[in-house]
């Protein structure tokens, strides 16, 4: 045996046997690094503070069931249209099998979560867009299942809420995605034609045609910290307009200082801020009537 051969022996041993300690004494989910500055915390620190960064306040994204949990009352939420399912109508190759793998994943049946629920004894409708769902993309069942959440929210007289995180219509439904565009408008329109309010919560990352439809039209349009929100991709942009484009573009600041959002709240402040927008807005029907 050479020399070198030796040596590669050993290290493939050390190598093995470090990965069996790493494993045994450092259970993946147990740390958390932060995508933002690097720094690494412990897991159930992190999940205790609303998974927002110690270190840098970086808003690490969440699941559709844990923003129910830490934004709604406890215990008030129903969801809604949990029955409704993805077909593939264009033939996508393995579109289905890759639904049906996200479901497992997230325990959701499409990328938005509908339901009814209280914010501090206030009756709302809210729609929650998951990320971990084929990154949020906006199908024909997703449409479906906002559009149903507004006309419940107006059926019932109460605020809609949305948080939005999406990369934008879904490829594999082609135009049937780009159809729910206009379909959840007109939707939001209606609502807002009854003089009912709908708040619109853009988070990381909001993009492509959910940008450009629901996400942008709301009586309040408030976003998380440093979200990205934007309807094309930056080098797009660059290359189309054939200019260097400012390092914080298409940043939840940028969108504020230039007039397209009204707010900027820090997750430890979004519930009662937002209840207390809700409330206003009752007042101001009752003071109406």
């Amino acid at each position: 045996m050479a020399i070198r051969d030796i040596f590669s022996v050993n290290r493939k041993k050390q190598k093995g046997s470090f990965n069996a300690t790493k494993e045994k004494d450092f259970p993946e989910d147990l740390m958390t690094k932060c995508p933002e500055c690097r720094k690494i915390h412990v897991t159930k620190a992190v999940e205790q503070n609303l998974k927002v960064c110690p270190n840098c306040q970086h808003h690490l994204k969440l699941t559709a069931q844990e923003r129910v949990a830490i934004f709604l009352d406890e215990g008030s939420f129903t969801s809604l249209d949990d029955h409704l399912q993805t077909t593939n109508p264009l033939g996508f190759p393995a579109y289905v099998e890759k639904i049906e793998v996200d479901k497992k994943k997230t325990g959701l049946n499409e990328a938005v979560l509908t339901g009814i629920g209280t914010l501090k004894d206030e009756q709302v409708v809210v729609a929650i867009m998951d990320s971990h769902f084929r990154m949020g993309s906006m199908g024909s069942v997703v449409g479906e299942k906002i559009t149903r959440a507004i006309e419940k929210a107006t059926e019932l007289g109460v605020p809609f809420i949305i948080f939005t995180a999406s990369g934008g219509a879904r490829m594999q439904e082609g135009v049937l995605s780009l159809m729910q565009m206009a379909k959840t408008s007109v939707a939001l329109s209606r609502h807002s034609a009854m003089g009912l309010l709908y708040i619109s919560i853009l988070t990381h990352p909001t993009t492509g045609g959910v940008s450009a439809s629901f996400a942008s039209v709301g009586d309040f349009n408030i976003a998380e910290p440093q979200a990205l929100i934007g309807f094309a991709g930056r080098r797009v942009i660059e290359q189309t307009v054939r200019e260097k484009l400012p390092d914080d573009f298409q940043t939840a600041e940028f969108l504020l200082a230039h007039g397209q959002l009204d707010a900027i709240f820090h997750r430890h402040e979004m519930r009662d801020k937002v209840a207390t927008i809700v409330k206003l807005h009752r007042k101001e029907e009752a003071a109406h009537v």
